[in-house]
């Protein structure tokens, strides 16, 4: 698709009125279908002899119900389509899932997600909570390292759109996505193993085994390794003549006897490169039903990551050099390490009522280090024509712990319903070191800090409810509410920020520096970060469901979402934000369900968007600043069709329709090259009101298609397709220009896979396969445009067996 250009004539339907009459469409042919499906003439349509689309069920309303029954909007992958789409992390459902976004952020390592255009791109370690909330077994994982983690032995991958504030709780104020694994299996001895290979010196192995242990108990261990290259090669300094050297430096105000040589040793040249994988999971689950009425399901994994960050690359590459390669002065390292453990009680108390016990636990640790300043300038001696910034978490650890108590009404029933309790707690405590300098490493010092909280604690609790009236065989209404406490703590916590003590050696700050001891040449931040913040918050949910027939509903909802306000650096408190969410959708089945296609039409009121990012205050200090935008306004439309064309054939298309716009809001950010503030407190800043949000592209398409070739020894050859398109989107709530958004583009993946029956199978792949350049993130705070990449092209094969 292409914008309309200036001038040019408007196309002659909107977008919305395109969705109403979409949905209206579907109405239509609900009636036509169950009209023509109830009379005998030979002309109705004859339901496929290939049979439908297998049925998916879903937890979305916290009980197993059917996709094509169940009124939200929600995407429901299974085993088979994460493997068709070689899913290893949460980027890679993107194009699975309509108006889903996941961006990369390097100096972390982390993938922070995007819904309907709202998420928060500095949703990093302590920085701030997500709006799109992550569940592993229904169980909140409360920091984003854990959705950039190897997605292994899954079942489903839920993708729940809208708030789900009520049953879902903390942080899903525009949506959650909630991941089920492999649960062990009574009676069974099965399992499968996989190897494979690919470019960029990829190495790849998998493999889960369920074994019994007696009648009343089994066992499931599953494992996963990905390893490959960077993506990112290293670029030679060119190294000016020392003469040209002496007289930069003596032209900036240096004092000709301090000079000395640019040192190349302090560029990477060689190492583990940028954009590197190497990751490895283990998961022991155990199921233990020791009478009928009562399952127990108990997991313990551990995640290891030892790859590398991804690189802010210059967009506009210098001569001579590849868009993927970087004049690197950091190398990179990364270090994160989790350790979890969920369980999941279920007690039937009578055929009509459950008790549900769900707790979690984890515990991460880990440590980077970052070259910020992306090579974006060479040095035209050691302390002038260049700045060097490196951004290294020296320490970075949480402890999480949640409870959860469910009590439900089971069966068929006149009213269903659902009560629950609800605490979690958090504890997290980090350092991270930003040294500036003028020049290379080797130069003066531009600015440094060392930012390090002891003790940042969150506790929340929560009750909730919710019940549906099954007014009749066809009308189900559906009422829920949650209320909310929040409690934040910060203890001890401070930035430490040079003060250019000349008799303290200029070295950048590393841990081997503790700042907070005098004579260090650090002084801290007045005021201290300490603090607490208290709210909380009642968010509740509307909703009413018709069956036009046994295949084809309606559903009309109004929802809202809640995310806590906080603290920020300063100990100063931020507000909370919320969203009120209307909704109109439908589900249709036709053909027998050999086609199935879900709607939503819906509109967002967003209010008080937290906003985060770096500042530079006037004094010269540099904080983490959290305002809160006036708000936001969005609508959009969504669709979603499956079709099982034939026996051989299988079709799907995603469809998303976004407009995102901001409300009120100043905003400033180290990162971008910002004109000077008038507003008090921040040295830069740009009024962005009214801007389009990121991530936020007007439409994104997805197609996927299949077909089976069958041999005549029973196994088969599937080959495979999948396209994306999605049109200009802004990379940052500044809308800087096109160093600041990604152009519209086109995305392909192909596959082909070889199985034979409950045996051996081979698939080769291919993703990215026009080798298309796709920015994630952006930012010109050194002067040139730079932006973090999806991955270039990637091939590889992978080997399995099934037993």
């Amino acid at each position: 698709m292409k914008p309309t250009a200036p001038g040019a004539r408007a196309p002659a339907i909107s977008p919305i009125a395109l969705a109403v009459l979409l949905l209206a469409a579907s109405v239509g042919a609900h009636a036509q279908s169950s009209s023509s499906n109830n009379s005998n003439n030979s002309t109705a349509p004859v339901a496929s002899a290939d049979g439908p689309i297998a049925e998916v069920f879903v937890t979305a309303t916290k009980r197993s119900t059917s996709l094509q029954k169940t009124p939200v909007a929600i995407t429901a992958l299974n085993a088979a389509a994460l493997d068709d789409a070689h899913v290893q992390t949460i980027a890679d459902v993107v194009n699975l899932v309509p108006g889903f976004q996941a961006t990369g952020q390097g100096d972390h390592g982390v993938i922070t997600m995007t819904l309907r255009g709202v998420g928060n791109d500095s949703a990093k370690t302590e920085y701030a909570d997500p709006e799109v909330a992550l569940f592993i077994d229904g169980i909140y994982s409360p920091r984003p390292e854990g959705a950039s983690s190897l997605l292994f032995d899954l079942d489903a991958i839920e993708v729940l759109r809208g708030p789900q504030g009520t049953l879902w709780g903390r942080n899903s104020t525009v949506g959650a996505v909630n991941m089920q694994t492999v649960k062990p299996i009574l009676g069974s001895t099965s399992g499968s193993i996989e190897t494979g290979i690919g470019n960029y010196n990829r190495l790849g192995a998998r493999g889960a085994v369920n074994l019994p242990l007696g009648e009343h108990a089994a066992v499931r261990v599953a494992f996963v390794h990905e390893q490959h290259d960077g993506y990112v090669d290293y670029q030679q300094l060119p190294i000016p003549s020392q003469t040209s050297q002496r007289a930069a430096f003596i032209a900036s105000g240096g004092n000709p006897a301090a000079f000395q040589p640019i040192n190349p040793n302090l560029f990477v040249t060689s190492g583990p490169k940028y954009s590197a994988q190497d990751q490895s999971a283990l998961r022991v689950s155990l199921l233990w039903k020791p009478v009928p009425a009562m399952t127990w399901n108990i997991a313990y994994e551990k995640f290891a990551d030892r790859g590398t960050p991804s690189m802010n690359l210059l967009q506009t590459p210098r001569a001579g050099t590849d868009l993927f390669s970087t004049l690197a002065d950091v190398a990179p390292t990364l270090v994160r390490d989790t350790n979890s453990v969920r369980s999941r009680i279920d007690y039937l108390l009578s055929p009509d009522l459950t008790l549900a016990y769900i707790a979690g636990w984890s515990r991460f640790s880990g440590s980077s280090t970052f070259d910020q300043d992306g090579g974006t300038m060479v040095p035209t001696s050691f302390a002038t024509g260049a700045t060097y910034q490196a951004n290294n978490t020296v320490s970075s650890h949480y402890t999480n712990y949640s409870h959860e108590l469910e009590l439900q009404s089971t069966g068929s029933r006149t009213v269903d319903w659902l009560v629950g309790l609800y605490y979690a707690n958090e504890k997290n405590d980090i350092r991270f070191d930003i040294p500036v300098f003028n020049g290379t490493q080797q130069g003066t010092v531009g600015w440094q800090g060392s930012f390090i909280q002891p003790k940042e604690t969150v506790d929340s609790s929560a009750a909730f409810g919710q019940l549906t009236w099954n007014a009749s065989d066809s009308l189900h209404l559906t009422g829920g509410a949650r209320y909310t406490s929040d409690k934040r703590t910060n203890e001890g916590g401070n930035g430490y920020t040079w003060n250019y003590d000349p008799s303290v050696p200029q070295v950048p700050v590393s841990g081997s520096i503790d700042p907070r001891v005098p004579g260090q040449g650090y002084s801290p931040s007045v005021p201290s970060n300490d603090g607490v913040y208290k709210g909380n918050k009642t968010t509740w949910l509307a909703r009413v469901a018709y069956d036009l027939d046994r295949q084809n509903m309606l559903y009309a909802s109004v929802a809202t979402g809640y995310k806590s306000g906080g603290l920020q650096d300063g100990g100063r408190p931020y507000s909370p934000e919320t969203l009120t969410n209307y909704e109109i959708g439908s589900k249709s089945s036709f053909l027998n369900g050999a086609v199935k296609w879900n709607n939503a039409l819906y509109y967002e009121k967003f209010k008080n968007f937290q906003f985060s990012a770096p500042v530079t205050n006037p004094d010269g200090s540099h904080t983490l600043v959290t305002n809160n935008a006036e708000g936001a306004n969005i609508h959009g439309f969504e669709s979603e069709l499956a079709a099982r064309l034939s026996a051989d054939d299988r079709l799907q298309l995603t469809f998303a329709w976004t407009r995102a716009k901001l409300g009120q809001l100043i905003g400033g950010s180290n990162d971008y090259a910002l004109p000077a503030c008038a507003v008090p407190g921040i040295s830069t800043c740009l009024d962005v009101t009214g801007n389009r949000m990121p991530h936020a592209p007007n439409v994104s398409l997805q197609l996927q298609y299949q077909h089976v070739f069958r041999l005549a020894d029973g196994a088969s050859v599937t080959p495979r397709l999948s396209t994306h398109y999605e049109t200009a989107s802004w990379l940052s709530v500044f809308n800087l220009g096109e160093g600041d958004r990604q152009k519209a583009y086109t995305r392909s993946d192909i596959g082909l896979r070889y199985a034979r029956p409950h045996a051996l199978w081979l698939d080769a792949f291919v993703r990215n396969v026009g080798d298309t350049n796709v920015k994630t993130s952006a930012m010109n705070g050194f002067g040139a445009w730079v932006a973090q990449y999806q991955p270039p092209r990637t091939v590889g094969i992978n080997l399995g067996y099934d037993f």
